[in-house]
């Protein structure tokens, strides 16, 4: 008997590059000495990351690159890291690069026209018929708008491979002064990709079904009043783009995490205690303690997303990939749990999804 199924997760990859710094290790590399500054770093709960740091100069200093530099080493960093991500998500899913039907490329990093799909359309030989889209700018939470999206286009398109990759290069993002701005900034983010595949269609129940969770929901909110809390603009004084992460933004996003969560289970009949699986986005220690307690979670709740941000940092849109990659490995999920994924960003905007194994 054919059965119709909702858009199935059926592989994940993740990918880092450069060096991997203990965040004693950047403050040496930027001869951090304001204990202030230190403190920032130091109280992170974040032990190492992967950036790939400015050169130095000829007396051993880490020197600012200029914008220009930055646009470039995000176009390699993203393509090195994003073609890692995308076999390895291809691997577990069992395909092959002829399989994919549409590429959606996620960064907020840097701006590439064309975009990273095309690059990696034509990086890896993938058929030149295959459908893209690029997400771009919409920060950390852009992850699960773009698997909303490539959601949707997965149910018109039965049977087909699509996939989101996240490649976000944060060492391409970064400024260099003496600011707290900069600092909590500075501390926190680093390099990584992530790509997760999903298919829809109708499948003989008889077969099985494959090992991923289906989707089965969305659920979204914006927080206008904070629309200039998370951002990435222009820095005039150092004529370069710089992030800006206003120091309440754990509490506000925090403090809208239950009204999310909420209408994301409304008319399934499912309560926060009914979720096996708490996927969260790593995008801080605040943020992760503020995301727990207005939840009422545990913190072994979100063990992945804790673990995922001491091991690599925030590596913003493809963060929640590297904690579900982390649960499939743990394999605790059984068939029928439920697991609720979360982002949040710029907006100030949380994003979720409910899925079900």
């Amino acid at each position: 008997m054919q059965t119709p199924l909702a858009p199935r997760i059926v592989g994940v990859g993740t990918a880092s590059t450069g060096t991997s710094l203990s965040q004693q290790e950047v403050l040496d590399a930027f001869d951090i000495s304001d204990p202030r500054i230190r403190s920032v770093f130091l109280n992170s709960a974040i032990e190492q990351r992967h950036l790939t740091l400015p050169p130095q100069n000829a007396d051993g200093e880490r020197v600012s690159e200029p914008q220009g530099e930055l646009l470039a080493k995000h176009k390699a960093l993203a393509i090195e890291m994003g073609t890692e991500a995308l076999r390895a998500c291809l691997k577990r899913a069992g395909a092959d690069l002829s399989d994919l039907r549409h590429l959606c490329c996620v960064t907020s990093t840097g701006f590439l026209t064309p975009g990273l799909s095309a690059l990696m359309i034509r990086e890896l030989g993938i058929d030149r018929h295959c459908s893209r889209s690029d997400i771009v700018g919409m920060g950390c939470n852009a992850g699960l708008n773009a698997l909303n999206v490539v959601s949707g286009w997965s149910s018109a398109h039965p049977g087909e491979l699509a996939v989101v990759l996240c490649a976000e290069a944060c060492s391409a993002a970064y400024a260099m002064d003496s600011t707290m701005r900069t600092a909590v900034v500075n501390s926190l983010f680093g390099d990584g990709a992530g790509a997760i595949a999903l298919v829809s269609g109708t499948q003989d129940a008889a077969s099985g079904t494959p090992e991923g969770p289906s989707i089965l929901k969305f659920a979204s909110c914006i927080i206008p009043e904070a629309v200039g809390a998370m951002r990435y603009d222009w820095d005039a004084t150092q004529s370069r783009f710089s992030f800006f992460l206003d120091p309440q933004i754990p509490y506000v996003v925090g403090a809208h995490a239950e009204l999310v969560v909420d209408r994301l289970l409304q008319g399934t009949g499912l309560r926060r205690s009914d979720i096996g699986h708490w996927l969260v986005h790593s995008g801080g220690k605040k943020v992760i303690d503020a995301v727990i307690v207005n939840l009422g979670l545990t913190r072994h709740a979100l063990r992945h997303t804790v673990e995922v941000l001491r091991d690599y940092g925030n590596v913003s849109s493809g963060s929640f990939l590297f904690s579900y990659e982390r649960l499939l490995d743990e394999k605790v999920a059984q068939p029928g749990d439920y697991g609720v994924l979360m982002t949040m960003g710029p907006g100030s905007t949380l994003e979720t999804a409910l899925v079900q194994w």
